[in-house]
């Protein structure tokens, strides 16, 4: 059914972007029971009241969830819903081909159920709207920023959709609809681009062998690939690929044969998981790194892809998204009953708390590629040292692993 709107127009938070990150917020943020919430989003939000239906696909997009992205939606009271439909990662092998410099980190040796999940987007979706149409969040779906006008107290939003327009008024206004944010530009927001050169292809690919909960991350000469545990489709195994190629080799593998591309595919990738079956539908994408110049003012945060949009290689956009999303809501939640949500000493403090977080993700995701991608023999005994090294130290291995859970910001607690 459509979602529709209250006729409230004046709000505490109004989120733009209905998306999983926008979503989880709603979500955080209305536990406290102490604000009014909007959320808007440009595509119809069509959910229900009852329980999320599965409805499965074979090239059903998927997400990997890190340990603290679980700990928020185990907050949340979800991670129930959602687990029957995750594949646990139990072990993350990292290789660079050609080479023999190869790590395995392992979930039991970290002291966790698993270092991760990987789940279908559709799922995740699902779940975290019937949650939100149960509650008191007004969504405006169907609705587009129109104009955004700052105001000494409050912000002032008009949206068009559904031939009608709407006016509201909000203490804080919070942008998380994705990367290169219209919203965010309409408040003179700039951002800093760096593309890679690269494309990503996106797809799910058919086993011959089990994946026993192990996710792939192997570096190659023409990029890093990965490959993540997915539930089994039919009987049948399969994992989620993301491949990284200089933007020409990558169209021509969305647009070659099924058997070409898996050919390709087996060369790069080797053996491990036995003989690749099958593939599904492929899509590309184009990789930046994109970061806004600023995501605090007063009365106003920019999160979510908004804030930072990541390259794929470690599987941590949107857990860093997720974080960044219960750090806001917990500080706050912890303000003086009596504090104004959108004061701008109460954000900064947010800002800071995850200035760490962000810096240290970012500067991994950037980084990985280049190291990987360099190609002189002395950058490679480096890195592959580097692997050897942390393959044979326990204490190296759990501290890669405590910051690929998303546990590595002791300054919050994310569940």
């Amino acid at each position: 059914m459509s979602v529709k709107a209250k006729s409230k127009t004046s709000y505490d938070i109004t989120i733009i972007g209905g998306g999983m990150v926008g979503m989880s917020l709603a979500l955080l943020l209305g536990q406290q029971k102490r604000w009014q919430i909007a959320l808007v989003e440009s595509q119809s939000l069509e959910g229900s009241q009852e329980s999320p239906v599965y409805s499965p696909s074979f090239d059903n997009r998927s997400t990997a969830l890190s340990w603290s992205s679980r700990n928020i939606f185990e907050k949340l009271g979800l991670w129930q819903q959602l687990e029957p439909h995750a594949s646990a990662i139990s072990q993350i092998h990292v290789s660079d081909r050609g080479h023999i410099g190869l790590t395995r980190i392992e979930a039991k040796e970290a002291g966790v159920e698993a270092l991760g999940y990987v789940l279908e987007n559709s799922w995740l979706g699902s779940v975290l709207l019937s949650a939100a149409t149960a509650s008191n969040i007004a969504f405006y779906g169907g609705s587009k920023v129109k104009t955004v006008k700052p105001m000494a107290k409050a912000v002032e939003i008009d949206l068009e959709g559904q031939n009608k327009t709407s006016h509201l008024d909000t203490k804080l206004l919070v942008i998380a609809d994705g990367a290169d944010s219209a919203t965010a530009k309409q408040l003179g927001i700039q951002f800093h681009t760096k593309s890679y050169g690269h494309s990503a292809i996106i797809t799910n690919i058919s086993l011959q062998n089990a994946h026993r909960g192990i996710a792939y991350e192997r570096f190659t000469d023409q990029g890093p690939m990965a490959m993540l545990p997915l539930p089994d489709y039919s009987g049948g195994p399969r994992a989620s690929l993301v491949w990284t190629q200089p933007t020409e080799m990558a169209e021509r593998l969305i647009n070659a044969d099924d058997k070409s591309f898996l050919s390709d595919l087996q060369e790069r990738f080797g053996f491990r998981m036995g003989r690749f079956k099958g593939v599904g539908d492929r899509f590309c994408y184009p990789l930046a790194l994109t970061t806004a110049e600023e995501q605090v003012r007063r009365r106003l945060v920019v999160i979510g892809n908004a804030a930072h949009s990541l390259h794929p290689v470690a599987g941590q956009g949107f857990n860093l998204s997720l974080r960044d999303a219960a750090a806001l809501a917990n500080n706050l939640a912890n303000g003086s009953q009596n504090d104004d949500v959108g004061e701008l000493d109460g954000l900064l403090n947010y800002q800071k708390q995850q200035a760490r977080d962000q810096r240290n993700t970012i500067l991994f995701s950037d980084s990985l590629p280049k190291l990987f991608g360099l190609s002189s023999s002395a950058a490679a005994l480096g890195r592959n040292s580097g692997l050897v090294l942390m393959d044979m130290l326990p204490p190296f291995r759990k501290q890669f692993a405590r910051f690929g859970m998303g546990l590595g910001n002791p300054q919050v607690d994310y569940g």
